[in-house]
């Protein structure tokens, strides 16, 4: 519920403090007067995209606040948790500042918002109806929804049917996707993996084989030089000059009276040093020999581990489990064939789904349809329109997760004359009465909602709109109403009557509302009925009308 509205310096207003009601708020006052800024200044608090001079003149900038009533389940609290902004009472805030430069500050309780936050918390907090309204029942894009919220239809079943069957047709497109690109490598998957498993590669082979390489080949660099020592060591060389002059210092020792006993010692010595020296080499010379096919072997398979591993731009030790990925591509190359045929299975039975609670909705919104069709009917005849005809058009459209319906509310003023959208077959007067007959059917209780109705009783007087303003107060039963109304039978049955009235001081024109009392009230009426020269009887006629 709209609880106040404050303006500041904006249009015509300089300041105005308004306090609302529950129920019916009727607001009146002479043409010109201006009734339509109290909406503008409206609009423009709520982010709705207007006309852009409303700085009064004269003035430096203009600011509009609105209050509204914001109890715990409110929509309204969705839309603030997800722009960020925490609201602990029950109250909402809304304030915009339009500046002398045409700049616009929107703040939600005092903390600033963007016009787009303001703009979805209108669509929760006010909904807006007469002639010239696209936002509301003239909206044919919102007239699926409101059919739906009058057959109260739980949509919950199609959407999760619209999900599965996007999924399904998500997980098929990709499958084909994936098959489509293993076919296009399939020559190139078998050659690959043919020509791994003919190298059988093993992790940590390629280290393996470099060591072995390397010590065969520096081997082969050393075993020369290696057995020419060897041959100098074992041959008639040192060996046998040791021992001849071991023999001769022997032969001479008993004679040399203990002086050979150490050099033939040392002699000794020498020959076992010799001995184990040739002995070692030879064992050396034995552990490098090697055959030249061995290296030739180890060189060509580790030069067939590097290419490979080069071609397929991964290391030497990767190449056993890019063997072991390869077979699996095209095991599932093999698999893929069963894989898409049971994908595409399943997308025909998630389609098949789809359709049929699609239908079943569909059937749902015709009979829904047939009884807003009859509702609204019933609410013309009093509105003096009985030789109209409603029909909501429920046509296939789109698939969605709503179902595959488009639903079109269409009038026809006589019979046998073209059926046509609202704002384009009724006229001013006729397209009031259609809207205000249309929303009595589809209202739905809803304390929190502010509906405003913009001269939605032009082109009606007496009994018809005696009917329109009826009509109105039994909206305002379970949300509050705001009307702009020239009609005095309207006027009388709100629950609260502000007049709009404009005067001129010191050169400025200025709008000032004033809620009005009882006595002030039948005034007003009164100059509604009769013009500005009130008579006995118009006081009379309001009086009645009020008591009414």
């Amino acid at each position: 519920m709209l609880r106040s509205l404050d303006i500041r310096d904006m249009l015509l207003i300089d300041r105005l403090e308004l306090e609302f009601a529950p129920g019916l708020n009727v607001l009146t006052g002479e043409t010109g007067a201006g009734k339509s800024i109290l909406l503008d200044c409206l609009g423009f608090v709520l982010g709705w995209r207007g006309r852009a001079d409303l700085v009064r003149q004269g003035a430096d900038q203009g600011e509009v606040t609105a209050v509204f009533d914001l109890p715990a389940a409110h929509p309204a609290r969705t839309i603030l948790q997800d722009a960020g902004i925490e609201v602990d009472d029950d109250e909402l805030i809304l304030r915009r500042i339009n500046g002398g430069d045409g700049r616009k500050t929107g703040f939600v309780n005092d903390r600033r918002v963007s016009g787009e936050v303001l703009r979805h918390l209108s669509a929760v907090l006010v909904e807006l109806h007469g002639q010239h309204d696209d936002r509301g029942l003239l909206n044919p894009r919102g007239h699926r929804l409101l059919l739906d919220d009058f057959a109260g239809l739980d949509l919950s079943g199609i959407r999760a049917a619209w999900v599965a069957r996007r999924k399904a047709r998500e997980d098929l497109t990709a499958a084909e996707a994936q098959l489509a690109k293993a076919r296009a490598e399939e020559d190139f998957l078998r050659h690959a993996v043919a020509e791994l498993d003919d190298l059988a590669p093993v992790a940590g082979e390629e280290a393996e084989l470099d060591i072995r390489r390397r010590g065969m080949q520096a081997a082969e660099r050393i075993r020369e030089d290696v057995a020419k020592a060897l041959q100098m060591l074992g041959g008639a060389g040192a060996e046998g000059a040791m021992l001849d002059a071991s023999r001769w210092l022997e032969g001479a020792a008993d004679r040399a009276e203990g002086r050979l006993d150490a050099p033939i010692a040392a002699l000794s010595r020498a020959l076992i040093e010799l001995g184990e020296a040739t002995s070692g080499v030879e064992d050396a010379l034995s552990a490098m020999s090697f055959d030249p096919a061995a290296l030739d072997a180890a060189e060509e398979r580790l030069f067939a581990l590097r290419a490979l591993a080069r071609k397929h731009d991964v290391l030497p030790d990767d190449l056993a489990g890019l063997a072991d990925e390869l077979r699996d591509r095209l095991h599932r190359l093999d698999a893929g064939e069963e894989t898409l045929i049971a994908l595409q299975r399943q997308a025909e039975q998630a389609e098949a789904a789809y359709h049929d609670a699609a239908e079943a909705v569909s059937q749902q919104r015709r009979q829904a349809a047939q009884r807003l069709d009859r509702a609204v009917m019933d609410e013309l005849a009093p509105l003096k329109m009985e030789r109209a005809v409603f029909t909501t058009r429920v046509t296939t459209g789109e698939a969605g997760p709503d179902g595959i319906d488009s639903v079109a509310f269409t009038v026809a003023t006589n019979p046998g004359a073209p059926a046509g959208p609202l704002d384009k077959i009724a006229s001013g007067g006729e397209l009031s009465r259609f809207l205000l007959a249309l929303k009595v059917c589809l209202a739905r209780g809803n304390d929190a909602l502010v509906m405003i109705f913009d001269e939605i009783d032009r082109g009606v007087g007496g009994a018809t709109a005696d009917a329109v303003g009826r009509r109105l107060k039994r909206l305002a039963q379970d949300a509050q109403v705001l009307v702009v109304t020239h009609s005095p039978q309207v006027a009388a049955l709100g629950a609260q009557h502000f007049r709009v009235a404009k005067r001129v001081e010191d050169g400025m024109t200025s709008s000032t509302v004033t809620a009005l009392p009882g006595d002030q009230r039948v005034d007003e009426i009164a100059r509604m009925l009769s013009g500005d020269r009130i008579t006995d009887a118009a006081t009379q006629a309001a009086r009645a009308l009020l008591d009414g």
